[in-house]
């Protein structure tokens, strides 16, 4: 693949390989990285909002889908073989295994739910275009800092045609879970 900017040939990793660096250390075991589209990139800190996001959304998902889909905090998910992102939250089908033999993929995946304080620009744009790249009918992206939740449906090679923004005092509710309604108020961190 060539970079349009310098039309340098750019080396692109597989999973494969990825697991195998991980494997042999060569990333420190304080970095933390992820594989996009055959690129590892930094993962950016995390501040007190985004935290505070992640574990009341990871909290409500669970709650609220007990016995229906399998919720998970900053796991990876297998999008292709040159993507393997940890996104916030992945609501994924309910495994016998528990994914003991692989990472869901996205015929697994229900929804994907990034949260951004500082990330918004990569959640939306780079990220949006990978999960739509692998076909992932359902994704969010919701902002900490304007408190507003961006809904990305109907993905296409070129990436999503559909974007909602919903304000804080908004609901919505999963493609897969049309009765379950969730108010963006108790994703967001309390003020």
């Amino acid at each position: 693949m060539q970079s349009t900017e310098t039309n340098l040939q750019l080396r692109l990793w597989t999973v494969e390989e990825y697991h195998r660096m991980a494997e042999a250390d060569i990333f420190a075991p304080d970095e933390r990285v992820e594989l996009l589209e055959g690129r590892i990139i930094w993962m950016i800190a995390k501040g007190t909002a985004h935290r505070s996001a992640v574990v009341r959304t990871d909290y409500l998902f669970k709650k609220r889908l007990e016995n229906r889909a399998w919720v998970s905090s900053q796991e990876p998910v297998k999008l292709n073989e040159r993507s393997e992102p940890e996104p916030d939250i992945s609501v994924v089908k309910i495994d016998p295994l528990d994914y003991g033999d692989h990472h869901p993929t996205p015929s697994e995946v229900y929804l994907i739910i990034e949260v951004a304080d500082s990330s918004l620009k990569l959640d939306c744009e780079t990220k949006a275009q990978a999960y739509s790249l692998a076909g992932i009918k359902d994704y969010w992206v919701l902002d900490v800092v304007k408190r507003e939740l961006h809904i990305f449906r109907k993905p296409t090679q070129k990436g999503y045609e559909s974007e909602v923004i919903i304000a804080e005092d908004g609901t919505v509710s999963p493609l897969e879970f049309p009765d379950l309604y969730i108010r963006l108020s108790d994703m967001l961190p309390l003020v």
